[in-house]
């Protein structure tokens, strides 16, 4: 069956998802919508999130009666559902008719089976995920670490994962230009074009670790090691990281930014040559990790976030460090201060998947073959990146 209308489901309209459904506004016209169903969070809007302009696919659920009357019908009639983070309600129709839906999911045990001990959680899990475990439902994973999770909890969606995640906007450049771009900024910030830049970008809160590199950079600096490190945003770590890089004698070294727009911010990626992404389990998936690929960073990441192990090849697009560890970040970055041409590159590398794989269009394209070939029960036809088979990956792969 062709996919002629999809209905994505969530709670708010964001700059993360914009791209992937802008490119389902290209395939579908009018038969797309993104249905939000609440307005953005206060703290986001302080970061610059929701400040794009509402395109014409965008259905508020909370303006008036009649548009959540739309959705519920959206909701059972379309030819595919995409149910992200959204009330049930919009869907009951449709599993009770057991019409295709995909649920868009990140891990559900990143905070572990706590969770579990409270009665009310249980109740809800087993609503929605084991009460309808043999309807149409599938899993488009916004974690390589989903299809494991979904399994340790009554064993649900049984090869019924497929790879996803969230698709910033896929800027394109010329890649030998984007590298030039890179040394031509360390010249202007270090007088060197060879020096290795840093850049570390998120709001600091402990899951994100922002410390480590601090640890890290300090005894890479005691080898002999030059280089130059940017933090940009804020939060309750700030101050700590601030202290810490004062403290080891790295206020040379250093500059911290407050936070930028996401535009801004993707400049700033492209023009350092390496990008640090220090989060834990905590971190669903991580798409400054797709953006910093994107930007052409040799980016070196925890093994812990969602978006690591499909998105980042080791000593190919990138390099993996063991998650918390300063002494494995310290040895990743090692290698590329040993061999500079390696953040080229790596980066080089990383551009290039992303142009060719991972990417909003590619994603929004392989949502729709995917749906067409579970609808007409023919083996799936997506063998790498987006909606290909998700398998089981334990929090403990991490081998380097």
């Amino acid at each position: 069956m062709e996919i002629k209308t999809l209905t994505f489901f969530s709670n708010y309209y964001n700059h993360h998802q914009k791209a992937l459904c802008d490119e389902w506004y290209s395939l579908l016209g009018e038969g797309f919508t993104f249905v939000e169903t609440e307005p953005i969070e206060g703290f986001r809007a302080t970061m610059g999130w929701g400040k794009e302009e509402v395109p014409p696919y965008v259905l508020r659920t909370y303006i008036d009666d009649a548009s959540y009357k739309k959705a519920l019908l959206l909701g059972r009639e379309s030819d595919l559902v995409v149910m992200g983070t959204a009330p049930e309600e919009f869907i009951e129709e449709r599993l009770r008719l057991d019409k295709i839906i995909f649920r868009y999911s990140e891990r559900p045990l990143k905070e572990g089976f706590i969770k579990f001990f409270i009665p009310r959680l249980t109740k809800k899990y087993i609503h929605l995920h084991i009460r309808n475990k043999n309807k149409k439902i599938y899993i488009l994973a916004a974690s390589a670490y989903t299809a494991w999770d979904y399994r340790r909890m009554f064993n649900s969606y049984p090869g019924k994962c497929y790879k996803f995640g969230y698709f910033p906007e896929h800027i394109q450049y010329d890649v030998n230009k984007l590298m030039d771009r890179k040394s031509i900024f360390a010249d202007r910030e270090t007088g060197d074009a060879q020096m290795p830049t840093i850049l570390w970008a998120g709001r600091m809160l402990r899951l994100k670790h922002p410390e480590l590199l601090i640890k890290a950079a300090v005894k890479l600096k005691n080898k002999g090691y030059k280089f130059s490190i940017t933090y940009v945003g804020e939060g309750k770590q700030r101050k700590k990281v601030e202290t810490m890089a004062y403290k080891y004698g790295l206020s040379d070294n250093i500059n911290f930014i407050n936070f930028l727009s996401p535009i801004e911010a993707r400049e700033k990626m492209a023009d350092h040559k390496i990008f640090v992404m220090s989060s834990d389990f905590w971190e669903g998936w991580g798409s400054v990790i797709y953006e910093a690929l994107n930007a052409g960073c040799a980016t070196v990441v925890s093994h812990a976030p969602g978006a690591t192990p499909w998105l980042v090849k080791h000593e190919k697009t990138g390099l993996v460090f063991k998650n918390k560890s300063e002494a494995s970040l310290e040895e990743q970055l090692e290698k590329l201060m040993k061999d500079p041409q390696l953040c080229v590159k790596y980066g080089t590398a990383a551009y290039k998947q992303m142009e060719k794989l991972w990417n909003p269009n590619v994603a929004a394209r392989n949502v729709l073959t995917l749906a067409q070939d579970l609808t007409e029960g023919k083996p799936v036809s997506i063998k790498e990146g987006p909606c290909s088979v998700a398998g089981i990956l334990k929090n403990n792969w991490y081998h380097y």
